[in-house]
C-alpha cells in the first residue's frame, strides 16, 4: 500500500502533467513565451526574434493554429503578442477573435517577426523570444517543459534565471515511478482523490464529437464513421475507438478552438491516453470507479514512460500514449498487473521506431495505428500471449523493456531526428 505522502506526490505530478490545452502544444508554447515577453515589454513589440530548438521547430511547422484558419508559427507568434495572456498557460490564445486574427495577419505583413534555429543547445524543448519596442526590450526563455520559464529579462535587468538550477526543467523527474507503482496507485488510491482525471474524458470526447460534424484536418475520424467505411470495418467497439481518437486529433491538428486534456505537454498524447479507454469503458458498461481507475492507469503510465524518454524525441509520442491506453483497456477487460505488463511489452514490440515528423493533420493516422495496436495488445495479454525476452528489445522485466524503448527514442534516434528536420526544411 502506498503511503499518503507518496500518493499526494503522484497526484501533484498528474495534475502538473495532465492539463487542458488549446491547439498543438509546440506553437502554443511559443505563443506563451511571446506573450510573457510582450507583457514585460508593456506594449505591442515592433520586432520579435524567436530562436527555437530543432524539435520545437519541427512540431510547429505544419499544424493549424486554433481559431485562425492558418498554419504555422508566424500567426501563433503574432497572436501571442497581440492577445496572448501568459496566465492562461497552454490556453494562452483562448481570447483570440476574428479581429485579432486580422490584426495578426497585418502584423505578419510588416515583417517584424524573425524565426531561427537555436544553435549549440542540447535541450530538445527550447524557446527563446526577444521583443523590442520603443526604447525597451525583453527576453523570455522556456526550456524543458512547455510552460517552464527559466529566464526572464526586461531592459537588461534579470528577473528570473533558473537555467542552472532547473537544468532540463522536467518537473516529472522528482517522483520515482515503476510500472508496479503506477498500477498500485491507480488501483488502491481512494476514488475521491483521483476522480479529477474524469475531466480528460469530458474534454477529449467533446473534441472528438466536434470533429464528427465539421471538416478538420484530413477528417479521418469522420471518414471512419461514414457508410462505406462502416461496411468495411463494422460499427464495433474497435472501430469506434479508432474513429473517436482520430477525430479528436483531427480537431486539434486542424486548428479547432476547442480544449483537449494533454499529457506530458502533448494534446495528442492526452487524446490517445483517454479516448480508447473511455470508448471501451462506455461500451462495456464500466462503473464510474472502474473508468476513473482505468483512466488514471493510462495517463500515469504515459507520464512514467515519458520521464525517461523526454518530452520531445524522434519517437512518435503515440507509441507511449497508446501503451498507456492499452493498460487501461486491459484493466477494464479484467486484467491485473501481470496482464497490464504483458500489454506494455506487446506494445513496445510492435510500434517502436515509429518516427515523429512534426505535428500536423496526418498525426491522426499515427494515432489510429497506435490505438489499434493498443486494443490488439490488450486482447493478447488477456489470453496470456506476450512477446518474450528472446524477441527483439523485449526484456523479461517490463520496466527494462520500457527503458529499452526510451533509450532508442531518446538516444538512438537522434540522427534520425536531424535527418527528418533537414528533409522538412528542404521542402520550404
Amino acid at each position: 500500500m502506498l503511503s499518503a505522502d507518496k500518493r499526494r506526490a503522484i497526484i501533484d505530478l498528474v495534475k502538473r502533467e495532465v492539463v487542458p490545452a488549446i491547439g498543438c502544444t509546440e506553437p502554443i508554447a511559443v505563443s506563451l513565451c511571446v506573450a510573457r515577453a510582450a507583457e514585460m515589454l508593456g506594449q505591442l513589440p515592433e520586432k520579435i526574434n524567436v530562436r527555437l530548438s530543432a524539435n520545437i521547430l519541427k512540431n510547429a511547422m505544419g499544424v493549424g493554429i486554433p481559431g485562425t484558419g492558418m498554419i504555422g508559427l508566424p500567426i501563433a507568434i503574432a497572436l501571442g503578442a497581440i492577445v496572448g495572456r501568459s496566465e492562461y498557460g497552454l490556453e494562452v490564445l483562448k481570447d483570440a477573435t476574428p479581429e485579432a486574427v486580422e490584426q495578426g495577419r497585418q502584423y505578419i505583413d510588416k515583417r517584424g517577426i524573425s524565426i531561427d534555429l537555436k544553435e549549440g543547445i542540447e535541450e530538445k524543448l527550447y524557446i527563446e523570444v526577444e521583443v523590442l519596442g520603443g526604447d525597451g526590450s525583453a527576453l523570455a526563455i522556456i526550456s524543458g517543459g512547455h510552460t517552464n520559464f527559466v529566464f526572464l529579462q526586461h531592459n537588461g535587468q534579470i528577473l528570473l534565471d533558473a537555467r542552472v538550477q532547473q537544468g532540463s526543467g522536467d518537473s516529472s523527474d522528482d517522483v520515482e515511478l515503476k510500472l508496479c507503482t503506477v498500477f498500485d496507485f491507480a488501483m488502491e488510491s481512494p476514488i475521491e482523490e483521483i476522480e479529477f482525471i474524469m475531466e480528460a474524458r469530458r474534454l477529449n470526447k467533446s473534441a472528438a464529437e466536434s470533429a464528427f460534424v465539421a471538416d478538420y484536418g484530413h477528417s479521418l475520424g469522420r471518414t471512419l464513421r461514414s457508410e462505406r467505411e462502416l461496411s468495411i470495418m463494422g460499427d464495433s467497439i474497435f472501430s469506434r475507438i479508432i474513429s473517436y481518437t482520430a477525430a479528436a486529433c483531427d480537431a486539434r491538428m486542424g486548428g479547432a478552438m476547442v480544449p483537449v486534456m494533454s499529457n506530458s505537454g502533448s494534446g495528442n498524447q492526452g487524446i490517445t491516453a483517454t479516448l480508447p479507454v473511455v470508448v471501451y469503458g462506455e461500451e462495456c458498461g464500466a462503473s464510474h470507479e472502474q473508468m476513473v481507475r482505468a483512466l488514471m492507469l493510462s495517463h500515469l503510465t504515459v507520464i512514467y514512460i515519458k520521464q525517461s524518454l523526454g518530452r520531445l524525441s524522434a519517437l512518435c509520442g503515440c507509441v507511449v500514449a497508446a501503451a498507456g491506453s492499452s493498460c487501461g483497456i486491459t484493466y477494464l477487460m479484467g486484467g491485473g498487473f501481470d496482464e497490464v505488463a504483458m500489454a506494455v511489452k506487446n506494445m513496445i514490440a510492435n510500434l517502436t521506431g515509429m518516427i515523429c515528423d512534426g505535428a500536423k493533420p496526418s498525426c491522426a493516422l499515427k494515432l489510429a495505428s497506435g490505438v489499434s495496436t493498443a486494443v490488439l495488445s490488450a486482447m493478447m495479454a488477456m489470453e496470456h500471449r506476450c512477446v518474450s525476452k528472446l524477441e527483439g528489445i523485449i526484456d523479461e522485466d517490463v520496466d527494462r523493456s520500457i527503458r529499452n524503448l526510451t533509450t532508442i527514442g531518446r538516444d538512438g534516434m537522434n540522427e534520425t531526428d536531424s535527418l527528418i528536420l533537414n528533409i522538412m526544411t528542404d521542402k520550404c
